[in-house]
Protein backbone atom coordinates (compact mmCIF):
# COMPACT_ATOMS: atom_id res chain seq x y z
CA UNK A 1 0.00 0.00 0.00
CA UNK A 2 1.42 3.39 -1.26
CA UNK A 3 2.44 5.96 1.60
CA UNK A 4 -0.29 8.20 0.01
CA UNK A 5 -3.10 5.89 1.15
CA UNK A 6 -1.85 5.21 4.57
CA UNK A 7 -1.29 9.01 5.53
CA UNK A 8 -4.67 9.67 3.77
CA UNK A 9 -6.63 6.69 5.86
CA UNK A 10 -4.67 8.45 9.04
CA UNK A 11 -5.82 11.62 9.12
CA UNK A 12 -8.79 10.53 7.93
CA UNK A 13 -9.21 8.38 11.09
CA UNK A 14 -7.81 11.29 13.61
CA UNK A 15 -11.28 13.03 12.37
CA UNK A 16 -13.36 14.76 15.13
CA UNK A 17 -16.89 13.21 15.28
CA UNK A 18 -18.84 16.82 14.15
CA UNK A 19 -22.35 17.49 13.51
CA UNK A 20 -21.83 15.91 9.87
CA UNK A 21 -20.99 12.66 11.03
CA UNK A 22 -23.41 12.67 13.73
CA UNK A 23 -26.40 13.62 11.23
CA UNK A 24 -25.01 11.30 8.60
CA UNK A 25 -25.56 8.58 10.97
CA UNK A 26 -28.75 9.62 12.46
CA UNK A 27 -29.57 9.61 8.18
CA UNK A 28 -28.60 5.81 8.37
CA UNK A 29 -30.49 4.81 11.20
CA UNK A 30 -33.48 6.70 10.31
CA UNK A 31 -33.71 4.76 7.11
CA UNK A 32 -32.73 0.65 8.66
CA UNK A 33 -36.21 1.85 10.82
CA UNK A 34 -38.26 2.93 7.51
CA UNK A 35 -36.97 0.24 5.77
CA UNK A 36 -38.02 -2.04 8.32
CA UNK A 37 -41.21 -0.84 9.12
CA UNK A 38 -41.68 -1.53 5.15
CA UNK A 39 -40.86 -4.91 5.36
CA UNK A 40 -42.94 -6.02 8.74
CA UNK A 41 -46.16 -4.05 7.37
CA UNK A 42 -46.44 -6.82 5.25
CA UNK A 43 -47.88 -9.74 7.75
CA UNK A 44 -50.82 -6.72 8.76
CA UNK A 45 -51.61 -5.54 5.44
CA UNK A 46 -51.70 -9.70 4.44
CA UNK A 47 -53.79 -10.09 7.47
CA UNK A 48 -56.41 -7.62 6.75
CA UNK A 49 -56.54 -8.95 2.94
CA UNK A 50 -57.08 -12.54 3.48
CA UNK A 51 -60.97 -12.35 4.04
CA UNK A 52 -61.25 -8.84 1.20
CA UNK A 53 -59.45 -10.76 -1.32
CA UNK A 54 -60.35 -14.25 -0.87
CA UNK A 55 -57.00 -14.92 -0.93
CA UNK A 56 -55.82 -19.16 -0.72
CA UNK A 57 -53.24 -20.18 1.39
CA UNK A 58 -50.58 -20.68 -1.15
CA UNK A 59 -51.38 -17.29 -2.14
CA UNK A 60 -51.03 -15.29 0.94
CA UNK A 61 -47.84 -17.60 2.05
CA UNK A 62 -46.07 -16.26 -1.37
CA UNK A 63 -47.07 -12.46 -0.92
CA UNK A 64 -45.00 -13.11 2.52
CA UNK A 65 -42.66 -14.42 1.69
CA UNK A 66 -41.48 -12.46 -1.73
CA UNK A 67 -40.23 -9.80 0.23
CA UNK A 68 -37.58 -12.45 1.95
CA UNK A 69 -36.19 -13.92 -1.29
CA UNK A 70 -36.01 -10.62 -2.43
CA UNK A 71 -33.76 -9.06 0.27
CA UNK A 72 -31.80 -12.38 -0.34
CA UNK A 73 -31.04 -11.48 -4.56
CA UNK A 74 -30.81 -7.25 -3.08
CA UNK A 75 -28.14 -8.39 -0.92
CA UNK A 76 -25.94 -10.43 -3.41
CA UNK A 77 -26.70 -8.31 -6.30
CA UNK A 78 -25.99 -4.83 -4.29
CA UNK A 79 -22.81 -6.05 -2.21
CA UNK A 80 -20.84 -6.45 -6.01
CA UNK A 81 -21.99 -3.26 -7.19
CA UNK A 82 -21.23 -1.49 -3.69
CA UNK A 83 -17.80 -2.94 -3.92
CA UNK A 84 -17.39 -1.26 -7.54
CA UNK A 85 -19.51 1.77 -7.66
CA UNK A 86 -19.37 3.21 -4.08
CA UNK A 87 -21.32 3.47 -1.46
CA UNK A 88 -23.42 6.40 -2.04
CA UNK A 89 -25.07 6.06 -5.14
CA UNK A 90 -25.89 2.29 -4.08
CA UNK A 91 -27.88 3.23 -1.31
CA UNK A 92 -29.94 5.69 -2.25
CA UNK A 93 -30.69 3.63 -5.32
CA UNK A 94 -31.61 0.83 -2.92
CA UNK A 95 -33.82 3.31 -0.35
CA UNK A 96 -35.36 4.10 -3.72
CA UNK A 97 -36.52 1.01 -4.80
CA UNK A 98 -37.74 -0.18 -1.52
CA UNK A 99 -40.09 3.28 -0.88
CA UNK A 100 -41.27 3.63 -4.43
CA UNK A 101 -42.25 0.09 -4.66
CA UNK A 102 -43.88 -0.41 -0.80
CA UNK A 103 -45.81 2.94 -1.40
CA UNK A 104 -47.15 1.45 -4.37
CA UNK A 105 -48.72 -0.93 -3.01
CA UNK A 106 -51.27 1.68 -2.29
CA UNK A 107 -52.42 2.19 -5.74
CA UNK A 108 -53.29 -1.47 -7.07
CA UNK A 109 -56.21 -3.09 -7.69
CA UNK A 110 -58.37 -5.04 -5.50
CA UNK A 111 -57.39 -8.66 -5.64
CA UNK A 112 -54.10 -8.25 -7.66
CA UNK A 113 -52.29 -10.33 -5.11
CA UNK A 114 -49.64 -11.22 -7.92
CA UNK A 115 -48.65 -7.61 -8.51
CA UNK A 116 -48.40 -7.42 -4.69
CA UNK A 117 -46.22 -10.42 -4.36
CA UNK A 118 -43.89 -8.54 -7.24
CA UNK A 119 -43.64 -5.27 -5.14
CA UNK A 120 -43.21 -7.10 -1.89
CA UNK A 121 -40.05 -8.94 -3.74
CA UNK A 122 -38.89 -5.29 -4.75
CA UNK A 123 -39.29 -4.46 -1.31
CA UNK A 124 -37.46 -6.93 -0.01
CA UNK A 125 -34.92 -6.32 -2.89
CA UNK A 126 -34.72 -2.95 -1.81
CA UNK A 127 -34.01 -3.50 1.83
CA UNK A 128 -31.35 -6.83 1.53
CA UNK A 129 -29.68 -3.68 -0.86
CA UNK A 130 -29.74 -1.35 1.60
CA UNK A 131 -28.23 -3.41 4.50
CA UNK A 132 -25.85 -5.17 2.07
CA UNK A 133 -24.11 -1.14 1.97
CA UNK A 134 -25.29 0.60 5.10
CA UNK A 135 -23.48 -1.59 7.25
CA UNK A 136 -19.94 -1.38 5.23
CA UNK A 137 -20.14 2.34 5.12
CA UNK A 138 -20.83 2.40 8.34
CA UNK A 139 -18.06 0.68 9.62
CA UNK A 140 -15.67 2.98 7.14
CA UNK A 141 -16.94 6.21 7.82
CA UNK A 142 -16.66 6.05 11.47
CA UNK A 143 -12.78 6.32 13.22
CA UNK A 144 -11.89 2.86 14.69
CA UNK A 145 -10.91 4.43 17.77
CA UNK A 146 -14.94 4.97 17.95
CA UNK A 147 -16.20 2.22 14.92
CA UNK A 148 -16.96 -0.80 17.51
CA UNK A 149 -19.19 0.81 19.65
CA UNK A 150 -21.17 3.02 17.07
CA UNK A 151 -21.54 1.19 14.07
CA UNK A 152 -22.83 -1.80 17.09
CA UNK A 153 -25.04 1.41 18.09
CA UNK A 154 -26.38 2.07 14.80
CA UNK A 155 -28.18 -1.32 15.39
CA UNK A 156 -30.32 -0.68 18.23
CA UNK A 157 -33.18 1.63 16.93
CA UNK A 158 -33.74 -0.91 14.32
CA UNK A 159 -36.45 -3.34 16.76
CA UNK A 160 -38.17 -0.13 16.73
CA UNK A 161 -39.57 -0.38 13.14
CA UNK A 162 -40.60 -3.60 14.04
CA UNK A 163 -42.48 -1.86 16.61
CA UNK A 164 -43.75 0.74 14.96
CA UNK A 165 -45.36 -1.75 11.70
CA UNK A 166 -47.33 -2.95 14.67
CA UNK A 167 -48.22 0.38 16.30
CA UNK A 168 -49.50 1.88 12.84
CA UNK A 169 -51.25 -1.45 11.94
CA UNK A 170 -53.38 -0.89 15.44
CA UNK A 171 -53.95 2.55 15.27
CA UNK A 172 -53.81 3.67 11.27
CA UNK A 173 -55.62 0.81 10.15
CA UNK A 174 -58.73 1.42 11.25
CA UNK A 175 -58.31 5.14 10.40
CA UNK A 176 -56.35 5.25 7.13
CA UNK A 177 -57.53 1.40 5.84
CA UNK A 178 -55.14 -0.87 4.36
CA UNK A 179 -54.36 1.32 1.45
CA UNK A 180 -53.60 4.12 3.29
CA UNK A 181 -51.07 2.45 5.62
CA UNK A 182 -49.23 0.65 2.65
CA UNK A 183 -49.02 4.36 1.82
CA UNK A 184 -46.58 5.16 4.48
CA UNK A 185 -43.87 3.43 2.68
CA UNK A 186 -42.85 5.83 0.63
CA UNK A 187 -41.48 7.28 3.92
CA UNK A 188 -38.24 6.30 3.39
CA UNK A 189 -37.77 8.70 0.03
CA UNK A 190 -36.75 11.41 2.45
CA UNK A 191 -34.03 10.49 4.57
CA UNK A 192 -32.98 9.12 1.22
CA UNK A 193 -32.82 12.16 -0.46
CA UNK A 194 -31.13 13.39 2.67
CA UNK A 195 -28.19 11.00 2.26
CA UNK A 196 -27.93 11.68 -1.47
CA UNK A 197 -27.06 15.49 -0.31
CA UNK A 198 -25.58 15.49 3.02
CA UNK A 199 -23.46 12.15 3.10
CA UNK A 200 -19.89 12.24 1.64
CA UNK A 201 -18.38 9.21 -0.47
CA UNK A 202 -16.76 6.30 2.22
CA UNK A 203 -13.26 7.84 2.12
CA UNK A 204 -11.38 4.44 2.01
CA UNK A 205 -13.77 3.57 -0.78
CA UNK A 206 -12.25 6.26 -2.79
CA UNK A 207 -9.07 6.01 -1.76
CA UNK A 208 -9.19 2.40 -2.20
CA UNK A 209 -10.21 3.43 -5.96
CA UNK A 210 -7.43 5.80 -6.88
CA UNK A 211 -10.00 8.69 -5.93
CA UNK A 212 -7.84 10.37 -3.73
CA UNK A 213 -8.10 13.86 -4.53
CA UNK A 214 -12.23 13.62 -3.86
CA UNK A 215 -10.99 11.66 -0.33
CA UNK A 216 -8.64 14.45 0.32
CA UNK A 217 -11.07 17.01 -0.22
CA UNK A 218 -13.45 14.99 2.15
CA UNK A 219 -10.89 14.75 4.92
CA UNK A 220 -10.04 18.60 5.02
CA UNK A 221 -13.59 19.18 5.47
CA UNK A 222 -13.83 16.73 8.56
CA UNK A 223 -10.85 18.34 9.79
CA UNK A 224 -11.66 21.52 9.32
CA UNK A 225 -8.55 22.33 7.14
CA UNK A 226 -7.64 24.14 3.93
CA UNK A 227 -6.20 21.55 0.91
CA UNK A 228 -3.25 23.52 1.44
CA UNK A 229 -2.64 22.44 4.89
CA UNK A 230 -2.56 18.90 4.11
CA UNK A 231 0.92 17.12 4.23
CA UNK A 232 2.20 16.93 1.11
CA UNK A 233 2.12 12.88 1.01
CA UNK A 234 -1.30 13.17 1.48
CA UNK A 235 -2.24 15.41 -0.74
CA UNK A 236 -0.17 14.86 -4.05
CA UNK A 237 -1.65 11.69 -4.69
CA UNK A 238 -5.03 11.79 -7.74
CA UNK A 239 -6.66 9.19 -9.55
CA UNK A 240 -4.57 9.88 -12.48
CA UNK A 241 -1.47 8.57 -10.80
CA UNK A 242 -3.03 5.90 -9.25
CA UNK A 243 -4.49 2.48 -10.83
CA UNK A 244 -7.92 2.02 -9.66
CA UNK A 245 -8.71 -1.71 -8.43
CA UNK A 246 -9.60 -4.00 -10.59
CA UNK A 247 -13.64 -5.44 -11.01
CA UNK A 248 -13.81 -8.29 -8.27
CA UNK A 249 -16.31 -11.11 -7.96
CA UNK A 250 -17.95 -12.90 -5.08
CA UNK A 251 -15.29 -16.10 -5.71
CA UNK A 252 -12.79 -13.60 -4.32
CA UNK A 253 -14.45 -14.05 -0.81
CA UNK A 254 -13.36 -17.44 -0.73
CA UNK A 255 -9.60 -16.26 -0.64
CA UNK A 256 -10.28 -15.68 3.24
CA UNK A 257 -12.23 -18.95 4.05
CA UNK A 258 -11.63 -18.54 7.80
CA UNK A 259 -13.81 -14.90 7.14
CA UNK A 260 -16.26 -16.86 4.62
CA UNK A 261 -17.09 -19.74 6.70
CA UNK A 262 -17.26 -18.07 9.96
CA UNK A 263 -19.99 -15.55 8.45
CA UNK A 264 -21.61 -18.24 6.67
CA UNK A 265 -22.41 -20.26 9.66
CA UNK A 266 -22.66 -17.79 12.16
CA UNK A 267 -25.28 -15.72 10.11
CA UNK A 268 -27.12 -19.09 9.35
CA UNK A 269 -26.77 -20.22 12.53
CA UNK A 270 -28.59 -17.18 14.62
CA UNK A 271 -31.20 -16.30 11.77
CA UNK A 272 -32.83 -19.80 12.21
CA UNK A 273 -32.62 -19.40 15.95
CA UNK A 274 -33.88 -16.16 16.06
CA UNK A 275 -36.76 -16.34 13.84
CA UNK A 276 -37.66 -19.88 15.28
CA UNK A 277 -38.51 -18.48 18.68
CA UNK A 278 -40.08 -15.89 17.18
CA UNK A 279 -42.39 -18.07 14.76
CA UNK A 280 -43.19 -20.52 16.80
CA UNK A 281 -42.64 -19.15 20.91
CA UNK A 282 -45.89 -17.35 21.15
CA UNK A 283 -48.30 -19.85 19.69
CA UNK A 284 -45.94 -22.18 22.71
CA UNK A 285 -47.11 -19.44 25.58
CA UNK A 286 -50.85 -19.70 24.25
CA UNK A 287 -50.69 -23.62 24.56
CA UNK A 288 -48.51 -24.09 27.83
CA UNK A 289 -51.15 -21.11 29.39
CA UNK A 290 -54.06 -21.34 28.15
CA UNK A 291 -54.14 -17.98 26.68
CA UNK A 292 -55.79 -16.61 22.94
CA UNK A 293 -53.56 -15.77 20.51
CA UNK A 294 -53.78 -12.17 21.32
CA UNK A 295 -53.19 -12.49 24.87
CA UNK A 296 -49.59 -14.89 24.19
CA UNK A 297 -48.77 -12.24 21.54
CA UNK A 298 -48.96 -9.19 23.69
CA UNK A 299 -47.16 -11.21 26.79
CA UNK A 300 -44.53 -11.99 23.96
CA UNK A 301 -44.01 -8.09 23.73
CA UNK A 302 -41.65 -8.81 26.89
CA UNK A 303 -39.77 -10.74 24.47
CA UNK A 304 -38.89 -8.28 22.08
CA UNK A 305 -38.18 -5.88 24.43
CA UNK A 306 -35.51 -7.84 26.09
CA UNK A 307 -34.19 -7.90 22.86
CA UNK A 308 -34.05 -4.28 22.33
CA UNK A 309 -32.23 -4.50 25.46
CA UNK A 310 -30.08 -6.79 24.24
CA UNK A 311 -28.87 -5.29 21.39
CA UNK A 312 -28.23 -2.31 23.73
CA UNK A 313 -25.63 -4.41 26.01
CA UNK A 314 -23.87 -6.12 22.83
CA UNK A 315 -23.58 -2.16 21.47
CA UNK A 316 -21.53 -1.39 24.69
CA UNK A 317 -19.70 -5.13 25.78
CA UNK A 318 -18.06 -5.59 22.35
CA UNK A 319 -15.67 -2.04 23.19
CA UNK A 320 -14.39 -4.12 26.11
CA UNK A 321 -14.31 -7.61 25.32
CA UNK A 322 -13.76 -7.16 21.78
CA UNK A 323 -15.98 -8.54 18.93
CA UNK A 324 -15.02 -12.49 18.94
CA UNK A 325 -15.60 -12.95 22.83
CA UNK A 326 -19.13 -11.24 22.50
CA UNK A 327 -20.05 -13.95 19.69
CA UNK A 328 -18.89 -16.61 21.70
CA UNK A 329 -21.38 -15.46 24.87
CA UNK A 330 -24.50 -14.56 22.19
CA UNK A 331 -23.71 -18.13 20.74
CA UNK A 332 -23.07 -20.65 24.36
CA UNK A 333 -25.93 -18.43 26.41
CA UNK A 334 -28.16 -18.66 23.50
CA UNK A 335 -27.42 -22.92 23.43
CA UNK A 336 -27.80 -23.04 27.24
CA UNK A 337 -31.38 -20.51 27.34
CA UNK A 338 -32.99 -22.12 24.81
CA UNK A 339 -32.19 -25.58 25.79
CA UNK A 340 -33.63 -24.88 29.21
CA UNK A 341 -36.84 -23.50 27.52
CA UNK A 342 -37.05 -27.04 25.82
CA UNK A 343 -36.22 -29.26 28.94
CA UNK A 344 -38.39 -27.26 31.52
CA UNK A 345 -41.18 -26.14 29.80
CA UNK A 346 -43.79 -27.87 31.71
CA UNK A 347 -42.46 -26.21 35.21
CA UNK A 348 -43.56 -22.89 36.26
CA UNK A 349 -41.41 -19.79 37.72
CA UNK A 350 -42.60 -16.86 39.32
CA UNK A 351 -46.10 -17.78 38.48
CA UNK A 352 -45.72 -18.20 34.98
CA UNK A 353 -45.02 -21.09 32.73
CA UNK A 354 -40.94 -21.39 32.60
CA UNK A 355 -40.70 -21.51 29.13
CA UNK A 356 -41.60 -17.81 28.75
CA UNK A 357 -39.94 -16.86 31.84
CA UNK A 358 -36.78 -18.24 30.31
CA UNK A 359 -37.42 -16.73 26.77
CA UNK A 360 -37.37 -13.47 28.04
CA UNK A 361 -33.56 -13.35 29.49
CA UNK A 362 -32.75 -15.23 26.79
CA UNK A 363 -33.66 -12.52 23.77
CA UNK A 364 -31.12 -10.60 25.36
CA UNK A 365 -28.52 -12.98 23.27
CA UNK A 366 -30.35 -14.73 20.72
CA UNK A 367 -31.37 -11.07 19.29
CA UNK A 368 -29.84 -8.30 20.89
CA UNK A 369 -26.29 -10.26 19.84
CA UNK A 370 -27.26 -9.05 16.11
CA UNK A 371 -25.67 -5.77 17.18
CA UNK A 372 -22.45 -7.14 17.90
CA UNK A 373 -22.96 -9.61 14.42
CA UNK A 374 -24.00 -7.04 12.00
CA UNK A 375 -20.48 -4.58 12.10
CA UNK A 376 -18.52 -7.64 12.34
CA UNK A 377 -19.25 -9.27 9.18
CA UNK A 378 -18.25 -5.85 7.37
CA UNK A 379 -14.88 -5.68 9.36
CA UNK A 380 -13.35 -8.98 9.28
CA UNK A 381 -13.35 -8.52 4.81
CA UNK A 382 -10.64 -5.57 3.65
CA UNK A 383 -12.72 -3.21 1.83
CA UNK A 384 -12.53 -3.93 -1.67
CA UNK A 385 -14.66 -6.76 -0.39
CA UNK A 386 -16.62 -5.99 2.53
CA UNK A 387 -19.76 -5.22 1.03
CA UNK A 388 -19.76 -8.60 -0.51
CA UNK A 389 -18.98 -9.76 2.56
CA UNK A 390 -22.25 -8.12 4.22
CA UNK A 391 -23.95 -8.99 1.40
CA UNK A 392 -23.42 -12.55 2.55
CA UNK A 393 -24.04 -12.16 5.90
CA UNK A 394 -27.45 -11.35 4.67
CA UNK A 395 -28.06 -13.59 2.04
CA UNK A 396 -27.16 -16.59 4.89
CA UNK A 397 -29.40 -14.56 7.03
CA UNK A 398 -32.32 -14.90 4.62
CA UNK A 399 -31.60 -18.73 4.31
CA UNK A 400 -31.91 -19.19 7.75
CA UNK A 401 -35.08 -17.49 7.75
CA UNK A 402 -36.23 -19.97 5.15
CA UNK A 403 -35.19 -23.38 6.74
CA UNK A 404 -35.75 -22.38 10.00
CA UNK A 405 -39.60 -23.48 9.42
CA UNK A 406 -38.69 -26.26 6.91
CA UNK A 407 -36.76 -27.41 9.72
CA UNK A 408 -39.59 -27.00 12.33
CA UNK A 409 -41.79 -28.46 10.05
CA UNK A 410 -40.06 -31.72 9.53
CA UNK A 411 -39.67 -32.11 13.64
CA UNK A 412 -43.22 -31.42 14.10
CA UNK A 413 -44.03 -34.07 11.34
CA UNK A 414 -46.71 -30.88 9.62
CA UNK A 415 -47.08 -30.75 5.44
CA UNK A 416 -46.96 -26.90 6.13
CA UNK A 417 -43.24 -26.21 5.21
CA UNK A 418 -44.25 -22.49 5.12
CA UNK A 419 -45.81 -21.78 8.85
CA UNK A 420 -45.44 -25.30 10.38
CA UNK A 421 -48.15 -25.11 13.39
CA UNK A 422 -46.43 -25.59 16.78
CA UNK A 423 -47.40 -28.20 19.38
CA UNK A 424 -46.72 -29.38 22.66
CA UNK A 425 -44.69 -32.80 21.78
CA UNK A 426 -42.84 -31.21 18.98
CA UNK A 427 -41.25 -28.25 21.51
CA UNK A 428 -38.71 -30.17 22.89
CA UNK A 429 -36.93 -31.34 19.52
CA UNK A 430 -37.60 -27.73 18.27
CA UNK A 431 -36.07 -26.09 20.71
CA UNK A 432 -33.39 -28.45 21.50
CA UNK A 433 -32.63 -27.76 17.74
CA UNK A 434 -32.71 -24.31 18.19
CA UNK A 435 -30.18 -24.52 21.08
CA UNK A 436 -28.02 -26.64 18.67
CA UNK A 437 -27.96 -23.30 16.27
CA UNK A 438 -26.75 -21.28 19.04
CA UNK A 439 -24.31 -23.77 19.92
CA UNK A 440 -22.94 -23.71 16.37
CA UNK A 441 -22.53 -19.85 16.55
CA UNK A 442 -20.46 -20.40 19.89
CA UNK A 443 -18.01 -22.83 18.51
CA UNK A 444 -17.76 -20.57 14.83
CA UNK A 445 -16.56 -17.79 17.23
CA UNK A 446 -14.21 -20.02 19.49
CA UNK A 447 -12.36 -21.72 16.33
CA UNK A 448 -12.81 -19.19 13.31
CA UNK A 449 -13.53 -15.67 15.17
CA UNK A 450 -11.17 -12.85 14.21
CA UNK A 451 -10.58 -10.03 16.45
CA UNK A 452 -11.28 -6.65 14.72
CA UNK A 453 -12.18 -4.65 17.77
CA UNK A 454 -9.86 -1.35 17.83
CA UNK A 455 -7.86 -2.86 14.37
CA UNK A 456 -7.75 -0.54 11.48
CA UNK A 457 -9.87 -1.84 8.50
CA UNK A 458 -7.35 -3.18 5.62
CA UNK A 459 -8.13 -1.64 1.98
CA UNK A 460 -6.80 -4.19 0.10
CA UNK A 461 -6.06 -2.83 -3.06
CA UNK A 462 -6.10 -5.44 -6.14
CA UNK A 463 -2.30 -4.06 -7.29
CA UNK A 464 -1.17 -4.58 -3.26
CA UNK A 465 2.66 -5.79 -2.68
CA UNK A 466 2.98 -9.05 -1.84
CA UNK A 467 4.18 -7.74 1.72
CA UNK A 468 0.80 -6.34 2.35
CA UNK A 469 -1.00 -9.75 0.91
CA UNK A 470 1.34 -11.51 3.76
CA UNK A 471 -0.04 -9.42 6.26
CA UNK A 472 -3.23 -9.69 5.47
CA UNK A 473 -3.14 -13.11 5.57
CA UNK A 474 -1.42 -13.02 9.13
CA UNK A 475 -4.78 -11.00 9.74
CA UNK A 476 -7.31 -13.13 8.99
CA UNK A 477 -5.34 -15.84 11.30
CA UNK A 478 -4.88 -13.07 14.60
CA UNK A 479 -7.23 -14.67 17.36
Amino acid sequence: MSMVEEDLVALYDKAPLDARYWVSITLFIAVLIFDYFDFFLVGFLVAALVQQWHLTFGQSSIMLLSGGVGAIFGALIWGGLADRWGRKPLTVIAVAICAVSAGSISIISDGAWVQFSLLRFLVGFGIGAAGAVLAPWTVEYTPTRHRTILSSATLIPVSFGILAAALAATTLMPVLGWRGLAGLGFLPLLPGLLIAVVVPESVRWLVLHGRTSEASSIICGALNLSPADLPKSAYTGTAASMAPAKSSSFGDLLALPRAFWLTVLVWFAASTANYGVFLWGPTIVALLMGLTPAEAAHLFVFVSLTGIAGRTMFAILPHWLGRRRCGEIMGYCTAVALGAAALFYDRSLLGYSAFIVILIPAALFFDGGFSNLVPHAAEIFPVRMNARGTALAQAANGFGKIAGPLCLALIAGTSNLITPKATIDALTPAFLFLAGCGLVVGLAYTFLGIETHGRPLVLEREDRSDATASALKVRETVG
